[in-house]
């Protein structure tokens, strides 16, 4: 017999309620741990995150970034021309075929599905294609058939809830699927639009709004706060407004969108102080509900807030000690590497083995606009409300060698220390690829380094990442001081 067989013994049974990137996780690390499990999925694995949202949107990007690359290669002496009849060159147009990148980004997400499910399956999980609730805390009922007629009824020990979210959608600005659009709805679009309107400057918003206009589209951003990005650290927010506006997006500040209605050409989008603004699409980014209403929570005695969202711990257990949930239902932290992680610590933790609670200040977000934002910690305006005791130094990346040979202009490094220790609690980074960039300041957070820790490991010269070492260099003496 395999050893591994041996060493874990299939006696505990999980049912896993939903199939995105937390119900992955947890399926995957139940079956590690030798569990029987089942995972339940209505519309694929991987979820909404895998098939209509994280990975086409984010393929999405990928080509507005090889767009803006193109454009602004003219910058680093790169010239591309076509010679005409006469011999003479013509100036090149980039042309964005959609049809083509929502054919393949739409495959990519169906072939990261597949992945997905060949590793369950070879990890020996079995799935079960429905919609599921749960009958009481100890088992999930699938409805296997398309009249609902025929169930299957899944007992478990540990159940784990992964629903996801849907795109919250207004009486006043209902969708329609072909101008009026959520943002799963995008990636039917066969042209690129004409004028797309982008109704809320959230992340969602400011991702798509920055795409759209990177492809080539009229945008226009409507923002019911002074700034985009509510919530993010400002110094990022101006920088990426003033992207914005230099690549031609109007962004229109402290405006809120009363409703959307179709015309004869596109559709309108009335202001609440009586303006409106005419354009060929609409988007609609105002936010996510969970997906939890009807699945039996409130019968099994699962504690939800006002808004629907599952309440969990930092175990992701909810009020009933063999329930967990993971990912955006619940009322943690709506990022798939956050319900990925969730996913995990459940299953260790209903399962017995070692379990490590999360924090909230050790997760690591990222905007993906151009340019990237990525945050990590405590941030700049906690340290100005007294939240966190330490101070704040920025380092822009115009000061980069690097940056000036990449023809990079916006962006910055900003590093926060806590006074006296100088342990890094936080960073920002706004930088293209900034994704990448904040994982050594990410482990800096975890591991309670300080930036003359920090400032002591060599990075490559020339490299973005030397404006860490720059800036973590720079605090020696302020938090000596401090």
């Amino acid at each position: 017999m395999d050893p591994m067989t041996l060493m874990f013994e299939r006696s505990q049974r999980v049912a896993v309620l939903g199939g995105g990137p937390g119900g992955y996780e947890a399926a995957l690390a139940a079956a590690q741990l030798g569990a029987e499990v089942t995972l339940v999925e209505r519309v694929g694995v991987g979820g909404s995150a895998v098939l209509t949202d994280v990975v086409p949107s984010k393929s999405l990007i990928a080509t507005a970034d090889a767009a803006v690359a193109i454009s602004e290669a003219s910058d680093l002496g790169v010239q591309f021309y076509a010679k005409g009849a006469e011999g003479k060159p013509l100036k090149p147009q980039i042309a964005i075929n959609l049809a083509a990148v929502n054919k393949r980004l739409m495959a990519l997400a169906g072939q990261q599905s597949e992945d997905m499910r060949t590793a369950l399956l070879d990890a020996g999980v079995t799935i079960l294609s429905g919609h599921g609730r749960l009958d009481g805390p100890d088992a999930i009922v699938v409805s296997t058939s398309e009249d609902g007629t025929d169930f299957d009824r899944i007992e478990a020990d540990t159940l784990v809830v992964a629903v996801g979210a849907s795109p919250r959608e207004l009486d006043s600005a209902k969708p329609d699927g072909e101008r009026i659009l959520t943002w799963t709805q995008l990636y039917d679009m066969k042209t690129l639009p004409e004028h797309l309107i982008v109704v809320g400057s959230g992340v969602t918003g400011a991702e798509f709004a920055s795409a759209y206009m990177n492809l080539g589209a009229k945008v226009t951003l409507i923002s019911s706060r002074d700034q985009v990005l509510p919530g993010e650290d400002q110094d990022a927010a101006r920088v990426l407004e003033k992207v914005f506006k230099r690549g031609g997006m109007q962004v229109l500040s402290k405006s809120r969108a009363d409703r959307v209605e179709r015309t004869d050409t596109g559709v309108r989008v009335t202001l609440s102080d009586g303006r409106t603004v005419d354009g060929s699409h609409c988007l609609m980014a105002v936010g996510s509900i969970p997906n939890t209403a009807g699945i039996g929570l409130e019968d099994a005695g699962v504690e939800l807030t006002d808004s629907g969202h599952i309440r969990v711990n930092r175990v992701a257990r909810t009020s009933v000690s063999n329930i967990y949930a993971v990912g955006d239902c619940t009322n943690f932290f709506p990022l798939a590497s956050v319900a990925s992680m969730q996913g995990r610590t459940a299953v260790f933790h209903a399962l017995g083995d070692i379990v490590i609670p999360l924090e909230k200040r050790k997760i690591t977000a990222n905007i993906f606009t151009a340019p990237e934002i990525a945050t990590i910690g405590f941030s700049e305006k906690d340290i100005e409300d007294g939240v966190a005791d330490g101070i704040a130094y920025k380092l822009p990346l115009a000061a980069n060698p690097r940056a000036k040979m990449q023809g990079i202009r916006d962006g910055f490094v900003k590093i926060l220390a806590r006074k006296g220790s100088g342990t890094v609690i936080g960073a920002v980074i706004v930088a293209p690829r900034a994704s990448e960039l904040i994982y050594p300041l990410a482990i800096a957070v975890e591991r309670r380094l300080n930036v003359d820790q920090v400032s002591r490991v060599f990075a490559a010269y020339p490299s973005i990442t030397s404006s860490i070492t720059d800036a973590t260099r720079a605090m020696h003496q302020v938090y000596i001081a401090g």
